[in-house]
């Protein structure tokens, strides 16, 4: 039986399921710019490791206000003056809570507006498509506060624009936005319009498949960039085993085969 989540507990996360399985989970700190606090990475690691056992099809994430996040909370950070011990485990917290979210198996849409700031472009990392706005700005200031990522920038950011420009942005501040941040891969959908609603098209749209299928598409290949090649290669072997043989498939493959299933056209419909 799936879990029935009680969604009242999350105070910093304002999380809305629809009739279609897609939960729309909102950070809910607008007056910090959705800064990430000590409560509010629990609140994220609980979330993302029930969605899978809770029926979630897809998860868009978003940020209340004009912001999606600024990252982790610094006056949270400068009051609590923890110890390196105590910062290294908050670290690992923002480890698990980004690690639930993209091996967990269900599709993460980000709808990013605003702020794409520090720890707040490690979470937007951690999601499997990232939609971004004309208002979108994307840095990682960390050098000029005196401060390291500690929450797979290095792992996460470093892939998607490669190690050189991860670098050039601590170093510098450098800002991204606008069509060179989407060429750079810092997210994959650029809209005019607002990042919301389009998330949520993508969202109910990847929500349509298999659960199998998108739970594979969702931790499988995060897992095999992780291994050797040969490694990869037997383990995609066995999960296309396991996806492509599933019961529920067969009536998607006989629409295909009976010619009543869409063919993949040039545009994209």
């Amino acid at each position: 039986m799936p879990l029935d989540p009680d969604f009242t507990r999350f105070t910093n996360l304002s999380v809305t399921p629809d009739d279609d399985g897609v939960w729309h989970v909102e950070l809910n700190r607008p007056h910090k710019r959705n800064a990430l606090d000590a409560e509010t990475v629990e609140a994220l690691v609980d979330l993302f490791s029930i969605a899978p056992r809770a029926d979630a099809r897809a998860v868009v994430l978003s940020g209340a206000g004009d912001h999606f996040c600024a990252g982790l909370d610094l006056v949270e950070h400068h009051d609590a003056d923890r110890s390196p011990a105590a910062f290294w485990q908050l670290c690992l917290r923002w480890h698990e809570a980004f690690n639930k979210m993209e091996y967990g198996g269900v599709p993460v849409i980000a709808a990013l507006k605003g702020a794409v700031v520090g720890g707040g472009l490690e979470l937007a990392s951690a999601a499997h498509i990232r939609v971004a706005d004309d208002s979108t700005y994307f840095a990682l200031p960390e050098g000029q506060r005196g401060l390291f990522t500690g929450g797979g920038a290095t792992i996460r950011v470093a892939d998607l624009v490669g190690k050189a420009r991860m670098i050039d942005m601590m170093l510098t501040g450098r800002v991204y936005h606008g069509q060179e941040a989407i060429d750079l891969g810092l997210a994959q959908y650029l809209t005019d319009g607002s990042s919301l609603d389009m998330a949520r098209q993508i969202a109910t749209k990847t929500a349509q498949n298999l659960p199998l299928t998108n739970f594979a598409i969702c931790s499988a290949i995060s897992h095999m960039q992780n291994m050797s090649s040969l490694d990869a290669a037997y383990a995609e072997a066995t999960v296309a085993g396991i996806v492509n043989t599933q019961p529920d498939a067969r009536e998607r493959l006989a629409a295909f085969a009976d010619k009543r299933a869409a063919r993949v056209r040039k545009d994209g419909t």
